[in-house]
């Protein structure tokens, strides 16, 4: 681990994060945490805290993090659709070689109508795409 602390710190929420300062540059050598701002990935919006007034040097690292966020965000989209083709594939193993009738009975319905609502989604973005070109 470093000994120096970043002059940043991004407490992530659901649409973005809580944006403190931090200071160790105290009699206690403590680490305080500034809250400075809220950045919204959604909407692009980086709104200063209370009363603040947010430096460039603040927005140029704000905005930094929330690109860097969005990018880690899209990587876990992809990765999260990449399990769940596992996910299907595992699922058809055990619906092949280890379901009994009664479980069976619990998850068919459910499964069924998830795959064709994803099949159907499937196909249409499929001749969206080739109708586009």
């Amino acid at each position: 681990m470093s000994t120096e602390l970043p002059e940043y710190y991004f407490r992530v929420r659901e649409n973005g994060a809580a944006v403190f300062r931090l200071d160790t540059e105290n009699r206690q050598r403590r680490i305080e945490m500034d809250q400075i701002a809220v950045a919204n990935i959604r909407n692009g919006e980086i709104k200063p805290h209370g009363d603040r007034t947010l430096t460039e040097a603040d927005l140029t690292e704000i905005r930094a993090w929330m690109e860097q966020r969005r990018n880690v965000l899209a990587h876990r989209d992809i990765d999260d659709i990449h399990r769940a083709v596992d996910y299907l594939n595992l699922t058809t193993h055990w619906v092949q070689s280890k379901a009994t009738d009664d479980q069976l009975e619990a998850v068919t319905d459910a499964l069924l109508l998830a795959m064709h609502d994803l099949r159907s989604t499937l196909v249409r973005k499929k001749a969206d795409r080739l109708l586009k070109d």
